[in-house]
């Protein structure tokens, strides 16, 4: 298989040193990130080094514009070393919601640099008062990942009368006006920090307000690439990532592996030799399929506006990728056996981590009944794609 660490070396603006070195960290630590249930800060500050946060920025701002695929092969390269770490890396890719701001606002977003730290709590939609000075804001959000790190945070609002075509509004704001209600206890991604935040009274001015979903405010190729699908598919290839860990640990494990109960070594095991071999097929296909529709989609958003099929086999190929990860990573852990039944082992922790990333409602199985439908000429279903 194809290294996404190799292509990003290739591609990324990163030091082809530097981001080994954050990888080899990453893999060190992963205990330490369950245990705090979140990413530590020298980590997020790895990724500022490395150009999570500038690579879907335009260059602008300070950005460096990298394609779709490029930034993926990113996060698949960080989910390989930690699932959490690439679940929270993938929020990089919210500049492209982010984009809907006014451009001016963008500006001052992004003043010191491109490398601003984003995280949301979108539902459930909180409803917000229309003031002159903007608008008020009170709630709890659900599942805000990476929120300890972050420096603005969005929360999602609902305004009477408020004409957003259906579409949700987010209020944008400092990372300092959001209270985070610790309360990440979970069997998989434990090192997110995907807590609840609590918003009292904060005045959000609404130039510091986006559509999610809407047009971007900066017409370029990188903003007009459709945010909806980008969400989806940043979080799919954390499986993809964490399913290529999952099966190599496997497969080096099972050259000298010995059962207790004299069973011959597991690489001579039949059985062991077909269940690998239809992984790596699996695993290979998913991923294979995913990068073919994200290229697809960014050659259509460079000419002019994707069409709805393409943006309909993007959001299916995401899906797929999920939930194949999440078998590949469920034939990994069967295979080891007793060994992987213990909390700390890496292929316990990838099952884990790889079953919550399917979980994800942008993953979810109603997503490929949604793809379905455009597929047999029906209508689309609200929100998709």
């Amino acid at each position: 298989m194809n290294s996404p660490l190799k292509s990003v070396a290739r591609e990324a603006a990163a030091s082809a040193d530097t981001l080994p070195a954050l990888l080899a960290d990453i893999r060190a630590r992963r205990a330490e990130f369950i245990a705090a249930q979140q990413m530590p800060d020298d980590i997020i500050e790895g990724f500022k080094r490395v150009g999570v946060y500038r690579a879907m920025v335009a260059k602008r701002f300070g950005g460096d514009e990298r394609t779709p695929a490029e930034f993926c092969r990113l996060i698949e390269a960080i989910s390989e070393a930690d699932g959490s770490a690439g679940w929270v890396a993938s929020f990089g890719g919210s500049a492209g919601y982010l984009a809907a701001l006014p451009e001016p606002t963008l500006r001052k977003l992004y003043a010191n640099g491109p490398d601003v730290v984003f995280a949301g709590g979108l539902f459930p939609l909180q409803p917000a008062k229309r003031t002159a000075e903007g608008f008020v804001v009170n709630g709890l959000w659900k599942f805000c990942s990476g929120s300890t790190g972050a420096d603005f945070i969005g929360a999602g609002i609902s305004v009477d009368g408020d004409s957003t075509g259906g579409l949700p509004r987010v209020a944008v704001m400092p990372a300092k006006q959001v209270s985070i209600r610790r309360n990440w206890d979970v069997i998989g991604l434990q090192g997110t920090g995907s807590h609840d935040i609590v918003v009292k009274d904060v005045v959000v001015p609404e130039e510091w307000t986006m559509i999610r979903g809407g047009a971007a405010s900066v017409d370029l190729p990188i903003y007009r690439y459709p945010s909806l699908p980008m969400a989806a598919q940043v979080l799919a290839i954390v499986g993809i990532g964490v399913a290529r860990s999952a099966l190599d640990d496997v497969i080096a494990m099972a050259g000298g592996r010995a059962s207790i109960t004299g069973a011959p070594v597991m690489a001579d095991r039949g059985y062991v030799q077909l269940e690998i071999a239809r992984a790596e097929a699996l695993l290979r296909s998913a991923r294979s399929f995913f990068y073919e529709a994200t290229e697809e989609l960014w050659d259509e958003v460079q000419a002019g506006p994707p069409s709805q099929k393409t943006m309909t086999v993007m959001r299916l190929a995401a899906t797929h990728a999920a939930h194949t990860g999440a078998e590949v990573a469920r034939i990994a852990c069967t295979l080891a056996g007793t060994t992987s039944i213990y909390t700390t082992h890496n292929l316990a922790r990838a099952m884990c981590d790889a079953l919550v990333v399917a979980q994800h409602a942008f993953l979810s199985e109603g997503t490929l009944q949604s793809a379905g439908r455009i597929l047999l000429g029906l209508p689309a279903q609200p929100g998709f794609p």
